[in-house]
């Protein structure tokens, strides 16, 4: 077996512990979903530079105390996290590129799986998933994560396309009740990075400890170390001291030879690939990888 299919059985099997998404994506032609195929989202989410935003989105996520402290008290992270991975991942790509049905059984899955998440933080404060601040906290860091990480390590985007990817994701952040759901790029940066609930937490420092070193394989763990020390490096240095994170000199270079190399080998996604057929599209199927 060739280095590409070696590399790419190792990215895809992390991510196979759940459903599969898209898997019926064929029944819904000419369905363009949320976005379309000239939309900013399409193309910041088939890149490989996404798996640097959702290592980032965590970290950021743990920042918050009673989003921390539903993670810690309802999630099975540590015991299944690969698990938890797919079934992240299975959300994401079917809001960004399945078909409206799709969109909404996805939906209508992370209602159920939020229902009865509540409780009390370490300071004091109830918890619930299905709040719309808390929602807003995880929408908004995973929306302004996968900008930056797009924006480091693929390409920059003018001002207008940077806008135009918030706006769009927005359609999501609105089906899940989240609220507020800022309409720029700055805006939302500002937002997250000033918001006043940010704060330091037993339930924090766990989900830090655990995502600077997953249960992986030697190999897998070597490559994620750089990739969650490239994502470290894109956080405001404020965030970076209230979370605890470092990072060398290096790391962002170390990020984006590693994502280059992923990127040849991985290509753009097959999600991507299987919207662009449903909705009718033109493009060329030699910039994809078939599964």
């Amino acid at each position: 077996m060739g280095i590409k299919k070696r590399v790419t059985a190792r990215v895809v099997n992390l991510f196979s512990h759940s459903e599969k998404p898209l898997e019926n994506t064929h029944l819904y032609q000419g369905d363009s979903g949320l976005f379309g195929p000239n939309s900013i989202s399409w193309e910041v989410l088939g890149d490989v530079s996404s798996f640097v935003g959702g290592i980032r989105a965590l970290l950021f996520q743990a920042a918050h105390p009673e989003v921390a402290a539903g993670v810690a008290d309802h999630s099975r992270y540590r015991e299944d996290p690969l698990g938890r991975l797919s079934r992240t991942a299975y959300y994401v790509t079917s809001m960004t590129y399945g078909a409206i049905p799709e969109t909404d059984f996805a939906i209508e899955m992370v209602r159920k799986a939020h229902m009865g998440v509540s409780g009390v933080s370490e300071r004091g404060l109830t918890y619930s998933a299905t709040s719309p601040e808390y929602s807003a906290w995880v929408h908004n860091t995973l929306t302004d994560s996968f900008l930056t990480a797009f924006q480091t390590f693929r390409r920059s985007l003018s001002e207008k396309e940077a806008d135009r990817f918030v706006q769009e994701q927005i359609k999501i952040g609105e089906r899940m009740g989240a609220a507020p759901l800022p309409k720029t790029a700055e805006d939302l940066r500002l937002w997250v990075v000033n918001h006043p609930s940010i704060d330091e937490s037993k339930a924090m420092e766990e989900a830090i400890a655990f995502l600077k070193k997953p249960p992986l394989s030697r190999i897998e763990l070597a490559g994620y170390r750089i990739l969650q020390q490239a994502a470290a490096a894109t956080i405001d240095p404020k965030i970076q001291k209230i979370l605890g994170l470092d990072h060398s000199p290096v790391s962002l270079n170390a990020g984006k030879s590693l994502i280059q190399g992923l990127r040849w080998a991985l290509k753009f996604s097959p999600a991507w690939k299987a919207a662009l057929i449903r909705s009718g599209a033109e493009f060329d199927p030699n910039l994809f990888r078939d599964e």
